[in-house]
Protein backbone atom coordinates (compact mmCIF):
# COMPACT_ATOMS: atom_id res chain seq x y z
CA UNK A 1 0.00 0.00 0.00
CA UNK A 2 1.65 2.96 -1.23
CA UNK A 3 1.29 6.38 0.55
CA UNK A 4 -0.54 7.82 -2.09
CA UNK A 5 -3.07 5.05 -2.09
CA UNK A 6 -3.29 5.15 1.60
CA UNK A 7 -4.17 8.88 1.48
CA UNK A 8 -6.68 8.74 -1.18
CA UNK A 9 -8.10 5.70 0.48
CA UNK A 10 -8.50 7.30 3.84
CA UNK A 11 -10.41 10.16 1.98
CA UNK A 12 -13.22 7.31 0.62
CA UNK A 13 -13.13 5.76 3.80
CA UNK A 14 -14.35 9.22 5.94
CA UNK A 15 -17.04 9.65 3.28
CA UNK A 16 -18.48 6.34 3.23
CA UNK A 17 -18.36 6.75 6.99
CA UNK A 18 -20.07 9.94 6.73
CA UNK A 19 -22.27 9.14 4.26
CA UNK A 20 -23.37 6.11 6.41
CA UNK A 21 -24.06 8.52 9.47
CA UNK A 22 -26.02 11.32 7.73
CA UNK A 23 -28.29 9.05 5.56
CA UNK A 24 -29.42 7.41 9.47
CA UNK A 25 -32.97 8.78 10.31
CA UNK A 26 -31.55 10.14 13.35
CA UNK A 27 -29.97 12.72 11.10
CA UNK A 28 -32.82 13.98 8.56
CA UNK A 29 -34.99 16.19 10.43
CA UNK A 30 -37.87 16.48 7.71
CA UNK A 31 -36.64 15.63 3.71
CA UNK A 32 -40.02 17.03 2.47
CA UNK A 33 -39.36 20.53 4.14
CA UNK A 34 -36.45 21.31 2.04
CA UNK A 35 -37.32 22.61 -1.76
CA UNK A 36 -34.55 21.35 -3.54
CA UNK A 37 -35.46 17.80 -2.47
CA UNK A 38 -37.03 15.90 -5.69
CA UNK A 39 -40.91 15.14 -5.53
CA UNK A 40 -39.96 11.54 -6.60
CA UNK A 41 -38.55 11.18 -3.18
CA UNK A 42 -36.90 8.08 -2.56
CA UNK A 43 -34.06 5.64 -0.72
CA UNK A 44 -31.56 6.13 -3.70
CA UNK A 45 -32.59 10.13 -3.45
CA UNK A 46 -31.80 9.64 0.40
CA UNK A 47 -28.65 7.95 -0.31
CA UNK A 48 -27.64 10.05 -3.00
CA UNK A 49 -28.25 13.48 -0.61
CA UNK A 50 -26.38 11.58 2.39
CA UNK A 51 -23.19 10.38 -0.23
CA UNK A 52 -23.34 14.70 -2.10
CA UNK A 53 -22.62 16.00 1.34
CA UNK A 54 -20.57 14.08 2.95
CA UNK A 55 -18.40 14.38 0.02
CA UNK A 56 -18.74 17.78 0.20
CA UNK A 57 -18.10 18.03 3.72
CA UNK A 58 -14.90 15.54 3.65
CA UNK A 59 -13.55 17.86 0.52
CA UNK A 60 -14.36 21.25 2.30
CA UNK A 61 -16.15 22.11 -0.62
CA UNK A 62 -20.24 23.26 0.45
CA UNK A 63 -21.73 22.31 -2.39
CA UNK A 64 -25.02 20.55 -1.54
CA UNK A 65 -27.83 19.32 -3.07
CA UNK A 66 -30.13 20.24 -0.12
CA UNK A 67 -30.46 23.12 2.69
CA UNK A 68 -28.23 22.04 5.43
CA UNK A 69 -30.22 23.48 7.92
CA UNK A 70 -33.48 22.49 7.00
CA UNK A 71 -32.68 19.12 6.19
CA UNK A 72 -30.78 17.76 8.73
CA UNK A 73 -31.44 17.26 12.20
CA UNK A 74 -29.12 18.92 14.95
CA UNK A 75 -27.72 15.46 15.08
CA UNK A 76 -26.64 15.55 11.00
CA UNK A 77 -25.73 19.18 10.85
CA UNK A 78 -23.09 18.17 14.03
CA UNK A 79 -22.14 14.86 11.66
CA UNK A 80 -21.28 17.45 8.82
CA UNK A 81 -19.79 20.04 10.70
CA UNK A 82 -17.29 16.94 12.17
CA UNK A 83 -16.67 15.83 8.42
CA UNK A 84 -15.70 19.38 7.25
CA UNK A 85 -13.21 19.77 10.17
CA UNK A 86 -11.54 16.10 9.92
CA UNK A 87 -12.25 17.20 6.04
CA UNK A 88 -9.70 20.52 6.65
CA UNK A 89 -7.55 19.00 8.51
CA UNK A 90 -6.80 16.18 6.41
CA UNK A 91 -7.01 12.15 6.54
CA UNK A 92 -3.19 12.00 7.58
CA UNK A 93 -3.79 15.05 10.01
CA UNK A 94 -6.65 13.60 11.93
CA UNK A 95 -5.55 10.09 11.81
CA UNK A 96 -1.99 11.05 13.04
CA UNK A 97 -3.76 13.08 16.15
CA UNK A 98 -5.38 9.49 17.00
CA UNK A 99 -1.81 8.05 17.08
CA UNK A 100 -0.78 10.65 19.28
CA UNK A 101 -3.66 10.19 21.52
CA UNK A 102 -3.11 6.53 21.64
CA UNK A 103 0.17 7.16 22.62
CA UNK A 104 1.47 5.19 19.56
CA UNK A 105 4.99 6.25 17.65
CA UNK A 106 5.46 7.24 13.65
CA UNK A 107 6.28 4.94 11.87
CA UNK A 108 8.27 5.98 8.81
CA UNK A 109 5.64 5.42 6.67
CA UNK A 110 3.51 7.99 8.48
CA UNK A 111 5.76 10.91 8.42
CA UNK A 112 6.29 10.54 4.85
CA UNK A 113 2.21 10.42 4.69
CA UNK A 114 2.35 13.64 6.72
CA UNK A 115 5.36 15.29 4.55
CA UNK A 116 3.46 14.83 1.54
CA UNK A 117 -0.21 15.79 2.45
CA UNK A 118 1.00 18.59 4.10
CA UNK A 119 3.49 19.45 1.37
CA UNK A 120 6.25 20.18 4.01
CA UNK A 121 9.98 20.04 2.29
CA UNK A 122 10.98 17.47 5.09
CA UNK A 123 10.00 14.55 7.33
CA UNK A 124 11.60 15.95 10.87
CA UNK A 125 9.43 17.08 13.40
CA UNK A 126 6.41 15.37 12.46
CA UNK A 127 4.70 15.15 15.70
CA UNK A 128 5.42 18.60 16.88
CA UNK A 129 3.99 19.86 13.70
CA UNK A 130 0.79 18.08 14.16
CA UNK A 131 0.48 19.27 17.81
CA UNK A 132 1.14 22.51 16.32
CA UNK A 133 -1.85 22.43 13.47
CA UNK A 134 -4.78 20.79 16.27
CA UNK A 135 -3.58 23.83 18.70
CA UNK A 136 -4.22 26.64 15.87
CA UNK A 137 -6.63 25.01 14.48
CA UNK A 138 -8.44 25.40 18.45
CA UNK A 139 -7.14 29.28 18.92
CA UNK A 140 -8.56 30.32 15.61
CA UNK A 141 -12.21 28.72 15.61
CA UNK A 142 -12.63 29.52 19.29
CA UNK A 143 -11.42 33.26 18.25
CA UNK A 144 -13.80 33.52 15.07
CA UNK A 145 -16.63 31.83 17.16
CA UNK A 146 -16.32 34.78 20.07
CA UNK A 147 -16.22 37.07 17.40
CA UNK A 148 -19.42 35.67 16.12
CA UNK A 149 -21.03 35.23 19.32
CA UNK A 150 -20.85 39.28 19.60
CA UNK A 151 -23.23 39.87 16.99
CA UNK A 152 -25.33 36.47 17.06
CA UNK A 153 -26.29 35.68 20.52
CA UNK A 154 -28.21 38.66 21.47
CA UNK A 155 -30.46 37.98 18.42
CA UNK A 156 -31.18 34.73 18.64
CA UNK A 157 -30.48 33.76 22.38
CA UNK A 158 -27.79 32.24 24.18
CA UNK A 159 -28.06 28.54 22.82
CA UNK A 160 -28.84 29.16 19.56
CA UNK A 161 -26.11 31.90 18.92
CA UNK A 162 -23.69 30.00 20.60
CA UNK A 163 -24.20 26.78 17.69
CA UNK A 164 -24.88 28.97 14.62
CA UNK A 165 -21.48 30.66 16.10
CA UNK A 166 -19.26 27.48 16.24
CA UNK A 167 -20.50 26.19 13.17
CA UNK A 168 -19.60 29.04 10.62
CA UNK A 169 -16.62 29.80 12.72
CA UNK A 170 -15.40 25.64 11.99
CA UNK A 171 -16.73 25.97 8.49
CA UNK A 172 -15.05 29.37 7.91
CA UNK A 173 -11.82 28.17 8.93
CA UNK A 174 -11.79 25.17 6.91
CA UNK A 175 -13.17 26.56 4.41
CA UNK A 176 -15.84 24.31 3.74
CA UNK A 177 -18.82 27.07 2.82
CA UNK A 178 -21.27 25.07 4.62
CA UNK A 179 -24.13 27.64 6.74
CA UNK A 180 -27.19 27.06 8.69
CA UNK A 181 -28.88 29.85 7.01
CA UNK A 182 -30.69 28.96 3.35
CA UNK A 183 -29.24 32.12 1.60
CA UNK A 184 -25.89 32.02 2.91
CA UNK A 185 -24.06 34.92 4.76
CA UNK A 186 -26.82 37.26 2.35
CA UNK A 187 -28.36 38.31 5.35
CA UNK A 188 -25.78 39.80 7.21
CA UNK A 189 -24.15 41.50 4.33
CA UNK A 190 -24.01 44.67 6.53
CA UNK A 191 -22.62 43.01 9.66
CA UNK A 192 -19.25 44.23 9.34
CA UNK A 193 -18.52 41.82 12.56
CA UNK A 194 -20.08 38.72 10.87
CA UNK A 195 -18.01 40.03 7.52
CA UNK A 196 -14.79 40.54 9.21
CA UNK A 197 -14.71 37.37 11.82
CA UNK A 198 -15.79 35.15 8.64
CA UNK A 199 -12.93 36.82 6.68
CA UNK A 200 -10.47 36.43 8.91
CA UNK A 201 -11.41 32.67 9.56
CA UNK A 202 -11.35 32.24 5.43
CA UNK A 203 -7.87 33.95 5.45
CA UNK A 204 -6.15 32.13 8.06
CA UNK A 205 -7.45 28.71 6.74
CA UNK A 206 -6.38 29.66 3.27
CA UNK A 207 -3.11 30.33 3.94
CA UNK A 208 -1.62 27.23 5.42
CA UNK A 209 -0.16 26.08 8.92
CA UNK A 210 3.25 26.59 8.22
CA UNK A 211 3.10 30.29 7.19
CA UNK A 212 0.53 30.99 10.22
CA UNK A 213 3.49 29.12 12.72
CA UNK A 214 5.94 31.01 11.01
CA UNK A 215 4.38 34.57 11.00
CA UNK A 216 4.19 33.51 14.83
CA UNK A 217 7.61 33.38 15.15
CA UNK A 218 8.32 36.60 13.65
CA UNK A 219 6.40 38.09 15.60
CA UNK A 220 7.87 36.82 18.87
CA UNK A 221 11.34 37.77 17.46
CA UNK A 222 10.29 41.26 16.98
CA UNK A 223 8.62 41.81 20.26
CA UNK A 224 11.91 40.31 22.06
CA UNK A 225 14.59 41.66 20.01
CA UNK A 226 12.14 44.79 18.61
CA UNK A 227 12.47 46.21 14.72
CA UNK A 228 15.68 44.81 12.51
CA UNK A 229 15.92 42.24 9.91
CA UNK A 230 14.18 38.76 10.13
CA UNK A 231 14.91 35.73 8.31
CA UNK A 232 11.85 34.54 6.47
CA UNK A 233 11.85 31.10 4.16
CA UNK A 234 10.60 31.46 0.36
CA UNK A 235 7.35 29.75 1.11
CA UNK A 236 6.48 32.29 3.68
CA UNK A 237 7.22 35.38 1.17
CA UNK A 238 5.44 33.91 -1.68
CA UNK A 239 1.93 32.69 0.02
CA UNK A 240 1.75 36.17 1.72
CA UNK A 241 2.18 38.64 -1.29
CA UNK A 242 0.44 36.32 -3.58
CA UNK A 243 -2.25 36.22 -1.15
CA UNK A 244 -2.22 39.99 -0.57
CA UNK A 245 -2.30 40.55 -4.60
CA UNK A 246 -5.08 38.21 -5.07
CA UNK A 247 -7.12 39.54 -2.11
CA UNK A 248 -6.77 43.25 -3.29
CA UNK A 249 -6.89 42.93 -6.69
CA UNK A 250 -10.02 40.95 -6.64
CA UNK A 251 -11.72 43.33 -4.45
CA UNK A 252 -10.40 46.16 -7.16
CA UNK A 253 -11.46 43.98 -9.41
CA UNK A 254 -15.14 42.95 -8.38
CA UNK A 255 -15.97 46.38 -7.37
CA UNK A 256 -15.79 47.60 -11.10
CA UNK A 257 -17.20 44.42 -12.48
CA UNK A 258 -20.38 44.40 -10.05
CA UNK A 259 -20.18 48.31 -9.09
CA UNK A 260 -23.24 49.25 -11.14
CA UNK A 261 -24.95 45.81 -11.06
CA UNK A 262 -28.34 46.28 -9.72
CA UNK A 263 -28.63 42.94 -8.50
CA UNK A 264 -25.73 42.92 -6.42
CA UNK A 265 -23.73 45.60 -5.11
CA UNK A 266 -25.65 48.37 -6.80
CA UNK A 267 -28.44 47.56 -4.25
CA UNK A 268 -26.31 49.19 -1.59
CA UNK A 269 -26.53 52.68 -1.04
CA UNK A 270 -22.94 53.98 -0.18
CA UNK A 271 -19.05 53.42 -1.71
CA UNK A 272 -18.01 51.75 2.04
CA UNK A 273 -21.22 48.91 2.03
CA UNK A 274 -20.21 48.17 -1.37
CA UNK A 275 -16.34 47.71 -0.56
CA UNK A 276 -16.90 45.66 1.99
CA UNK A 277 -18.75 43.06 -0.10
CA UNK A 278 -16.62 43.37 -2.70
CA UNK A 279 -13.64 42.50 -0.37
CA UNK A 280 -15.43 39.85 1.61
CA UNK A 281 -16.35 38.25 -2.47
CA UNK A 282 -12.81 38.41 -3.20
CA UNK A 283 -11.70 36.40 -0.04
CA UNK A 284 -15.05 33.81 -0.15
CA UNK A 285 -14.48 33.29 -3.84
CA UNK A 286 -10.95 31.42 -4.13
CA UNK A 287 -11.75 29.05 -1.09
CA UNK A 288 -14.27 29.00 1.40
CA UNK A 289 -17.66 29.06 -0.75
CA UNK A 290 -20.07 31.44 1.46
CA UNK A 291 -21.53 33.87 -0.79
CA UNK A 292 -23.00 37.37 0.63
CA UNK A 293 -24.79 38.55 -2.39
CA UNK A 294 -26.60 36.69 -5.51
CA UNK A 295 -23.81 35.05 -7.84
CA UNK A 296 -26.46 34.28 -10.24
CA UNK A 297 -27.45 37.89 -10.59
CA UNK A 298 -23.34 38.62 -11.17
CA UNK A 299 -22.14 40.41 -14.69
CA UNK A 300 -20.53 37.94 -17.08
CA UNK A 301 -17.52 39.47 -16.16
CA UNK A 302 -17.96 38.38 -12.84
CA UNK A 303 -18.59 35.31 -13.27
CA UNK A 304 -14.93 34.70 -15.10
CA UNK A 305 -13.48 36.79 -12.96
CA UNK A 306 -14.78 34.19 -10.07
CA UNK A 307 -13.98 31.23 -11.98
CA UNK A 308 -10.49 32.75 -12.12
CA UNK A 309 -9.61 33.27 -8.38
CA UNK A 310 -11.54 29.79 -7.63
CA UNK A 311 -9.51 28.08 -10.28
CA UNK A 312 -6.41 29.26 -8.12
CA UNK A 313 -7.34 28.44 -4.66
CA UNK A 314 -5.71 28.67 -1.21
CA UNK A 315 -2.41 27.82 -0.64
CA UNK A 316 -0.32 24.65 0.15
CA UNK A 317 -0.78 23.45 3.63
CA UNK A 318 -4.10 25.25 3.70
CA UNK A 319 -7.35 24.24 4.23
CA UNK A 320 -8.32 25.36 0.79
CA UNK A 321 -8.22 23.43 -2.72
CA UNK A 322 -7.45 25.15 -5.80
CA UNK A 323 -4.07 24.69 -7.92
CA UNK A 324 -2.48 26.98 -4.92
CA UNK A 325 -1.28 30.17 -5.09
CA UNK A 326 2.69 28.96 -5.16
CA UNK A 327 1.72 27.12 -7.92
CA UNK A 328 0.53 30.24 -10.18
CA UNK A 329 3.36 32.05 -8.90
CA UNK A 330 5.90 29.99 -10.21
CA UNK A 331 4.46 29.62 -13.78
CA UNK A 332 4.51 33.69 -13.25
CA UNK A 333 8.43 33.56 -12.63
CA UNK A 334 9.04 31.09 -15.42
CA UNK A 335 7.18 33.54 -17.84
CA UNK A 336 8.56 36.09 -16.86
CA UNK A 337 12.13 34.29 -16.89
CA UNK A 338 11.37 33.63 -20.94
CA UNK A 339 10.53 37.10 -21.42
CA UNK A 340 13.67 38.33 -20.04
CA UNK A 341 15.73 35.65 -21.95
CA UNK A 342 17.32 34.26 -18.60
CA UNK A 343 17.66 30.53 -18.29
CA UNK A 344 16.86 30.02 -15.07
CA UNK A 345 13.44 30.99 -13.29
CA UNK A 346 14.29 32.95 -10.21
CA UNK A 347 11.68 33.97 -7.23
CA UNK A 348 13.06 36.39 -4.24
CA UNK A 349 17.05 35.95 -5.14
CA UNK A 350 16.29 31.99 -5.25
CA UNK A 351 16.45 29.66 -8.03
CA UNK A 352 14.15 27.57 -8.63
CA UNK A 353 14.77 23.73 -9.23
CA UNK A 354 13.83 21.48 -12.61
CA UNK A 355 11.31 19.80 -10.74
CA UNK A 356 9.76 22.17 -9.25
CA UNK A 357 8.73 24.02 -12.04
CA UNK A 358 7.75 20.45 -13.52
CA UNK A 359 5.37 19.67 -11.06
CA UNK A 360 3.57 23.33 -11.39
CA UNK A 361 3.16 22.92 -14.90
CA UNK A 362 1.60 19.01 -14.00
CA UNK A 363 -0.68 20.59 -11.67
CA UNK A 364 -2.35 23.27 -13.72
CA UNK A 365 -2.81 20.73 -17.04
CA UNK A 366 -4.44 18.06 -14.85
CA UNK A 367 -6.30 20.58 -13.38
CA UNK A 368 -7.48 22.42 -16.55
CA UNK A 369 -8.14 18.75 -17.94
CA UNK A 370 -10.18 17.51 -15.17
CA UNK A 371 -12.25 20.75 -15.15
CA UNK A 372 -12.68 20.67 -19.09
CA UNK A 373 -13.49 16.75 -18.64
CA UNK A 374 -16.13 17.87 -15.88
CA UNK A 375 -17.77 20.61 -18.08
CA UNK A 376 -17.77 18.96 -21.09
CA UNK A 377 -19.64 15.78 -19.34
CA UNK A 378 -22.43 18.22 -17.57
CA UNK A 379 -22.98 20.32 -20.46
CA UNK A 380 -23.76 16.86 -22.66
CA UNK A 381 -25.77 15.74 -19.44
CA UNK A 382 -27.79 18.94 -18.91
CA UNK A 383 -28.51 20.37 -22.01
CA UNK A 384 -31.01 22.61 -20.79
CA UNK A 385 -28.65 24.28 -18.15
CA UNK A 386 -26.20 27.42 -19.67
CA UNK A 387 -23.30 26.77 -20.34
CA UNK A 388 -21.80 29.57 -18.18
CA UNK A 389 -23.47 27.66 -14.93
CA UNK A 390 -22.21 24.05 -15.50
CA UNK A 391 -18.57 25.32 -16.34
CA UNK A 392 -19.17 27.51 -13.01
CA UNK A 393 -20.16 24.23 -11.57
CA UNK A 394 -17.20 22.74 -12.21
CA UNK A 395 -15.00 24.98 -11.15
CA UNK A 396 -15.92 25.27 -7.93
CA UNK A 397 -15.94 21.49 -7.75
CA UNK A 398 -12.40 20.99 -8.66
CA UNK A 399 -11.23 23.95 -6.75
CA UNK A 400 -13.66 22.78 -3.42
CA UNK A 401 -15.19 26.17 -2.98
CA UNK A 402 -18.30 25.85 -3.09
CA UNK A 403 -20.34 28.47 -4.71
CA UNK A 404 -22.44 27.97 -7.49
CA UNK A 405 -25.27 29.49 -9.71
CA UNK A 406 -28.18 27.58 -8.32
CA UNK A 407 -28.28 24.56 -10.58
CA UNK A 408 -26.82 22.23 -7.60
CA UNK A 409 -29.91 21.31 -6.63
CA UNK A 410 -31.54 20.60 -10.17
CA UNK A 411 -28.75 18.52 -11.32
CA UNK A 412 -29.62 14.75 -12.97
CA UNK A 413 -28.40 11.62 -11.01
CA UNK A 414 -25.16 10.90 -13.03
CA UNK A 415 -24.19 14.60 -13.04
CA UNK A 416 -24.30 14.75 -8.95
CA UNK A 417 -22.23 11.41 -9.36
CA UNK A 418 -20.04 13.33 -11.77
CA UNK A 419 -19.56 16.18 -9.05
CA UNK A 420 -18.80 13.65 -6.59
CA UNK A 421 -15.97 12.73 -8.18
CA UNK A 422 -14.60 15.98 -9.24
CA UNK A 423 -14.76 17.15 -5.87
CA UNK A 424 -12.72 14.02 -4.46
CA UNK A 425 -10.37 14.79 -7.17
CA UNK A 426 -10.09 18.40 -6.42
CA UNK A 427 -9.31 17.08 -2.31
CA UNK A 428 -7.17 14.72 -2.89
CA UNK A 429 -4.78 16.15 -5.87
CA UNK A 430 -5.29 15.13 -9.42
CA UNK A 431 -1.14 14.14 -9.51
CA UNK A 432 -1.51 12.04 -6.05
CA UNK A 433 -5.08 10.54 -7.32
CA UNK A 434 -3.10 9.19 -10.38
CA UNK A 435 -0.19 8.15 -8.56
CA UNK A 436 -2.29 6.17 -6.41
CA UNK A 437 -4.25 4.92 -9.61
CA UNK A 438 -1.00 3.67 -11.51
CA UNK A 439 1.81 1.56 -10.32
CA UNK A 440 4.65 3.71 -8.56
CA UNK A 441 7.02 5.47 -11.28
CA UNK A 442 11.09 3.87 -10.85
CA UNK A 443 13.91 5.85 -11.48
CA UNK A 444 15.83 5.33 -14.28
CA UNK A 445 19.62 5.63 -15.31
CA UNK A 446 18.78 6.68 -19.14
CA UNK A 447 19.52 9.70 -20.96
CA UNK A 448 17.85 10.46 -23.76
CA UNK A 449 19.38 12.74 -26.63
CA UNK A 450 17.98 16.69 -26.39
CA UNK A 451 16.79 17.93 -29.35
CA UNK A 452 14.58 21.26 -30.19
CA UNK A 453 11.06 21.72 -30.79
CA UNK A 454 9.24 24.95 -32.21
CA UNK A 455 6.61 26.21 -29.67
CA UNK A 456 4.82 28.95 -28.45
Amino acid sequence: MSVPRTICLGFLAMIAVGTLLLVMPLAVANPFSAVEVPQDYNLLTAWVIALFTATSAVCVTGLSVVDVSQYYSGFGQLIVLLLAQIGGLGYMTATTFLILLLGRRFCLKDKVAIQQTMDTPGMAGAKQLIQSIISLTLIFELTGAFLLMLAWVPEMGLAKGVWFSIFHSVSAFNNAGFSLFPDSLVGYAQSPMVMFAISLMIIAGGIGYQVIMEGFLVLREFFKKGPGRFWVSLQFKVVTSSTLVLLIGGAIAFLITEYSNSNTLGTETGFVPKLMLAWFQSVTTRTAGFNSLDISQMTTAGLFLTIAFMFVGASPGGTGGGVKTTTMRVLVDCTRAVLRGKQEVVCYNRRLPTELILKAVAVVFGSLMSVILCTVLLSWAEPDIQFIALFFEAVSAYATVGISMGITGILSLPSKLLVILTMYAGRVGILLLISALISEAKPSSIRYPEDDLLVG
